[in-house]
């Protein structure tokens, strides 16, 4: 009789760059005969891949490994295993202060994974920690997002070293993954069924300048786009100052690329910004933004900013909620600032007190919410390709995303029907209505993409 596999169990926290790294340490242990599981009762191995990135994710993480690893006493968990940046960063302070962990596998190391595993069952601690110059990609992944639409991690790490950031400690300098590569792990996700590839790293723009010494994303989004079940492909984490007139042409004449950016701003005032480290001013980002919507009148822009760093004024503040009402963002986040250990921010003078922070971060959302609602009414009798993510049974409403909404963080368009599509279909949908940042709508043409 062959022996049982054991069984695996993986957490994911933070982002959708973390996200693939979980994705492909599954389709790793399963190729190495591990069966995959989402009953923590029956899980014999439990990895949770961990984040840093901000106080709250850091909060997260432990509690989330303290949470787990209740599980050997409880439950049928023989082994604990922290992967990501919270391992890379506290390899050490996990061991001493966790000691449910059994291992813990650095960011540039994950490859290792079934290694770590084998170890830990079989009571030895082994834990994998690569030099933050080796990269991990184009391995076997078990998607987590339904099917129909993956992330695809062009690159690792950062070189842009800004103040209140410690992801190039943690992930490495700036390394792009082979366009080869990803090319190839394009055709495989779009052979499984996936429609809509989302491009991520630390930063798109500038894939492409290590290892072939210029930005090569435009022509990475027309090789892609040669991929003739891909459908949709999205571009997320465009810094500014980085988007060159190619990379416009190519959003605007290629028509499987969304119609939709998302460039982390983070702030808008001159001085904010440079004691940021950020390489944008003002001026800059204005004249880049009116620069997409001339040339892609109907483009979708998404940013994330951050209250209450360092020396932010009120006027500061004052003078950010008039950009924001200036500009007329389509989608915004905006988080209160988190000193990071670590980070030259951190050490800055002038910090801000967490009650001015949060309000500051309230007032732009506030005002936030008001643009969004204005441009979803505005929706009103237009008419969009629309994909499906699934429907409300109880409802009897199909659930959809136009190219203005990225998954999990923008909203969606509802569809009253009886008619059943498969996740993944694209569909016309005109818009009849809105309801705070969703956008109601029926079908004008039946036929499926």
């Amino acid at each position: 009789m062959a022996n049982t596999p054991h069984k695996v169990m993986l957490v994911s926290l933070g982002c959708d760059k973390n996200l693939v790294d979980s994705e492909m340490m599954l389709g790793m242990l399963s190729e190495e005969g591990f069966a995959i599981t989402n009953d923590e009762q029956e899980a014999e191995v439990v990895i949770v891949n961990t984040c840093c990135f901000i106080m709250d994710a850091k909060e997260e993480s432990i509690n989330t490994l303290i949470e787990y690893g209740k599980l050997k006493e409880t439950a049928n968990c023989k082994a604990l295993i922290a992967t990501g940046c919270l391992a890379q960063r506290y390899a050490e302070e996990i061991h001493k202060e966790i000691p449910e962990v059994d291992a813990v596998v650095g960011t540039s190391a994950f490859d290792k994974i079934a290694e770590v595993l084998r170890s830990a069952l079989g009571g030895e601690q082994k834990d994998a920690m690569e030099d933050l110059q080796h990269t991990v990609a184009g391995k076997p992944r078990i998607l987590s997002t339904g099917g129909h639409y993956a992330y695809l991690k062009i690159a690792e790490g950062c070189n842009k070293r800004c103040t209140y950031c410690i992801i190039p400690s943690i992930r490495g300098a700036y390394r792009s993954v082979p366009m080869d590569t990803l090319l190839a792990e394009a055709r495989k996700l779009a052979d499984g069924g996936v429609r809509e590839l989302l491009l991520v790293a630390q930063e798109t723009t500038l894939y492409g300048t290590d290892l072939y010494g210029e930005k090569r994303l435009p022509q990475l989004l027309r090789e892609l786009a040669k991929i003739e079940d891909l459908k949709w492909i999205r571009i997320l984490y465009c810094y500014p100052e980085e988007i060159t007139e190619e990379l416009i042409e190519t959003i605007a004449t290629e028509p499987k690329v969304c119609h939709y950016l998302d460039l982390p701003i983070q702030h808008s005032e001159d001085a904010v910004l440079k004691r940021m480290g950020r390489r944008t001013r003002r001026a800059e980002l204005e004249e880049t933004i009116a620069k997409l919507r001339k040339r892609i009148p109907d483009i979708c822009l998404r940013t994330t900013l951050i209250c209450g760093f360092p020396g932010e004024t009120e006027e500061d503040y004052e003078n950010l909620k008039s950009f924001v009402e200036k500009m007329r963002f389509d989608r915004l986040g905006v988080f209160p600032y988190s000193p990071e250990e670590g980070t030259a921010a951190e050490q800055m003078e002038d910090q801000i007190e967490d009650a001015v922070k949060k309000n500051r971060a309230e007032g732009i959302m506030a005002l936030q919410q008001e643009i969004a609602f204005d441009k979803a009414q505005a929706m009103e009798g237009r008419v969009l390709n629309c994909i499906v993510e699934g429907r409300i049974p109880e409802e009897n409403v199909l659930v959809c995303r136009s190219y203005m909404d990225a998954p999990d963080v923008d909203g969606y368009v509802f569809v009253d029907t009886e008619k059943e599509y498969m996740s993944g279909t694209i569909v016309q949908i005109k818009v009849t209505g809105s309801e705070e940042y969703d956008l109601i709508g029926e079908f004008t043409d039946e036929s499926a993409q």
